[in-house]
This record gives C-alpha cells, structure tokens and sequence, in this order.
C-alpha cells in the first residue's frame, strides 16, 4: 500500500516586537548650560508699587507765618532749651553730648559731671576715664568722652580756653556740627540761629512752613520765612511744639496752636 503522508502544518513565524526606539541620552553638559542660560537670562522683577508723591502744599503766606509765632509767642514769652547747663563750655559739652540722646538722659549724666568740671581746665584735670565714667549711660559715651576731653584741649591752646562765637570756629570742634554751632551760637550769645533737629525738621515739613529735603534746606527756610523779631525764640518754639504736640507718630492735632494755619493733609482735629 501506498504510504500516505499528510501535509505538515506550517511553523507560525516568530512574531517580533517593534523596536523600541533609542533615545538618546542627554549629555552630561546639559545641566551646566542651562544653569549658564538662566544666569544669562535677565530675571524680571514684580513690580514695584509707585509711591504716591504728595502734590506741592500752597506756601504760607507772611502774614500767615506771624500769626503762628505770635501764637508761640503768646502762649510762651520766654522759651527755655532743656539742655541744662551753666555757662557756654558746659551748654557745649551739654549739646555734644545730645546728639542721639534725649535731653533727660544727658541732665541726668551732666549734673555731676558739671558739678566737679565747668571750665575746659578742670574737665581736661578730670581725665577721659573719669568722664566717660559719668556719661556712661548716654549713648556713644565712649567717642563722646574722647571728644569732650579733645575739644577742651582745642578752647584752650587756640581759643584761650573760651567759646569760640563763630560758626566757623564752633564747628572746627571736636564732636560740633552745624546744629551744636547754631545752638550754641543762638543761647549763650543771642544770635539769630535755627537750630535744626529731628523735631523743627519734622515742624518744617509738615506743616508746609518751610519743607527741605535735609536740615539744612529747612534751616535756610525757616529763616527766610520767619520774621526777624521772632528769631532768638523761633528754634526752642519749633523744638518744644515738635517735642510736646506735632509728634512724629500720634501728633496731637487737638492742642496744637496752629492747626488752621497748619498744611498737613492727615491733621487729626
């Protein structure tokens, strides 16, 4: 017979898997030249809020500003500084002494060193220790004592141990500036100055009566504007309305003499 041979069965083909597709690997340098572009591209900042500028207050007028210090004037005859002190040299140590220290804290400190040393001769015989000693609780104590004992030595090898009266020579003076010079210059020696501390700046700017980007613009201000028989008091009159009601955070607009004539947009009376 014959032999009967069936059809063999076709192998299924392997079925093969797509390639799956290299990728690539980044080169190591990436990282660096991203962090070199972000550092070349330029960071942009939120911006700003605009402060708002106040508009320009009208200027007062001369009959306005009389007004006000005849108020001042009326209310108080005769201001007093209350730095205490008791004679020139120690109205300049007194005034070297307050920069950056209240009036209380150096009348606290002066009155014994005063007591034992109110000439330049006798502060210089007290040394500097003993001086920074006594005004150890006044602030910057340590530069102040240096000062004091130098600027005694200063009076008295060129000014013949007295208080020099001019601007000038005030200010050649160890630890004196232009406010210690006008101090001086204005309470032992009556002249017309304007003493410009942190109170009249404030005066001055708020209230319109002479605005100045620096104390020495409101000084020249406040003497343009201010009427010459007003002059020897006008300083301790500004300090003193500044110190006790135009206060720099919660003025007291309820007590202050010249609240009507005053330019202040936020007056609180």
């Amino acid at each position: 017979m014959a032999k009967i041979t069936r059809p063999q069965r076709a192998k299924p083909l392997p079925v093969r898997k797509p390639a799956k597709k290299a990728v690539k690997a980044a080169p190591k340098t990436a990282p660096k030249a991203a962090a070199k572009a972000a550092k070349k591209t330029p960071k942009v900042s939120p911006a700003r809020p605009v402060k708002k500028t106040l508009k320009a207050t009208k200027p007062w007028t001369p009959e306005e500003v009389r007004e006000a210090f005849s108020r001042f004037a009326a209310a108080n005859p005769e201001p007093k500084g209350e730095l205490e002190h008791l004679n020139p040299y120690t109205l300049l140590v007194a005034v070297v002494l307050s920069a950056q220290a209240t009036d209380a804290g150096v009348n606290k400190a002066t009155r014994p060193l005063f007591a034992v040393a109110d000439t330049p001769q006798k502060m210089i015989a007290l040394g500097e220790d003993t001086v920074r000693d006594t005004i150890k609780t006044v602030g910057l104590y340590r530069t102040k004592a240096k000062n004091v004992i130098a600027l005694s030595h200063k009076l008295i090898n060129e000014f013949g141990g007295e208080v020099p009266r001019t601007r000038a020579e005030l200010e050649s003076l160890p630890g004196a500036g232009r406010k210690t010079a006008n101090v001086v210059l204005n309470m032992a020696f009556g002249e017309h100055t304007m003493a410009v501390d942190t109170h009249v700046f404030r005066v001055g700017n708020r209230t319109g009566l002479a605005p100045g980007k620096t104390p020495l613009e409101v000084e020249l201000g406040l003497e343009k504007v201010i009427p010459a028989e007003f002059m020897l008091h006008a300083h301790h009159w500004l300090i003193l309305h500044g110190r006790y009601t135009c206060l720099a955070r919660k003025p007291r607009c309820e007590l202050c003499l010249i609240k009507d004539l005053c330019r202040w947009p936020e007056k609180t009376a």
